[in-house]
């Protein structure tokens, strides 16, 4: 497409373009770089910060990282939130220095109502490997799983599994994660309780989410 979508029949109209690319099935070899992506919103949410940070895959440390600043590109809508913020994303991506293998992003990917999250959206117009973590649940049905690292229970959409409800720590609140692009439900569960060695969230979002927060604490000094 030549434009970006200023509507709501435009935005969905892309969606149902873009969501039958979506590719389910595990990319290989293993990540040997993983990035996380965030963005945070100031001034009303009329400003935004979008942060890229690369990790190295086996030791979780940061190798390279990207910010942007700029304004939301499309309204808020339930369902159609990744349209504000994919723009100012795509061009952090682009400032990189070094390609991530994997794209973790603070959102969801299947587990959506239109079953095209931002996770989804962005693996497609990348190509890039990118699976979905949400602190809070979306859509679908769920249960609770087992109180021990590692446990996970399904989520599901008109009956089909979207994605998985995954406690990476012990005896703390579960995150909700799923495939965006070129990965499985089982391959993105596996990468995030990877990626989460300590704490709640993994390490991209810990490390993005560090990025927008001084990035915007840099704006408004």
């Amino acid at each position: 497409m030549t434009a970006w979508p200023t509507t709501v029949a435009e935005a969905e109209a892309e969606q149902d373009r873009l969501r039958p690319l979506v590719d389910l099935t595990d990319a290989g070899p293993p990540p040997r770089t993983v990035a996380g992506l965030d963005v945070a919103y100031a001034d009303g949410d009329e400003r935004l910060v979008a942060a890229v940070v690369v990790l190295d895959a086996g030791t979780l440390a940061p190798v390279d990282q990207a910010i942007t600043i700029g304004r939301p590109a499309f309204p808020y809508v339930p369902g159609l939130f990744a349209f504000r913020e994919i723009p100012a994303l795509l061009d952090a991506l682009d400032r990189l220095t070094v390609r991530p293998d994997l794209l973790v992003c603070d959102g969801h990917g299947l587990a959506h109502p239109r079953r095209f999250g931002l996770a989804c959206h962005l693996g497609v117009l990348t190509g890039l490997p990118a699976l979905g973590v949400g602190k809070t649940h979306l859509t679908g049905d769920w249960t609770m799983p087992g109180e021990r690292r590692g446990d996970a229970s399904p989520i599901t959409l008109d009956g089909v599994t979207v994605g998985a409800v995954l406690r990476t720590q012990d005896r703390v609140r579960p995150v909700f994660v799923s495939p965006g692009h070129r990965c499985s439900v089982a391959g993105a569960t596996a990468q995030v309780l990877a990626l989460a060695p300590r704490f709640r969230l993994p390490e991209t979002t810990r490390a993005a989410d560090h990025a927008c927060r001084a990035a915007l604490a840099e704006r408004t000094r």
